[in-house]
């Protein structure tokens, strides 16, 4: 399991309305991509906003966001996000009342 991290900074001119009629705007294209296990929407004070998703594995987040992804992206936003990946080893879930673990690669 991974957490993938697409970053950018928010659009020159984006309102905080905007940001989320673009969010809106792409919620059916994620929702109906079959290894997408979850995705939030965040932004922090400073103007950065992020995409973390939560996959399978690598291979399914390059796939996902391929080269005419990032194009579309360039296009909708103006912007070239930045991506980090991470393992996920350890999910706490309070709201479903569980603790899971993934096993790291050695």
């Amino acid at each position: 399991m991974i957490i993938e991290i697409v970053s950018f900074q928010m659009p020159t001119g984006f309102s905080n309305g905007d940001l989320l009629d673009d969010a809106r705007s792409v919620a059916d294209h994620w929702r109906s991509n079959p290894d997408l296990i979850r995705k939030h929407f965040v932004k922090n004070t400073e103007g950065e906003v992020a995409g973390i998703y939560v996959w399978p594995n690598k291979e399914a987040a390059l796939k996902a966001h391929d080269s005419d992804w990032i194009a579309r992206f360039k296009s909708r936003t103006g912007n070239t996000p930045n991506f980090a990946y991470w393992d996920m080893f350890m999910l706490i879930d309070n709201e479903a009342g569980k603790v899971s673990e993934f096993p790291l690669d050695d």
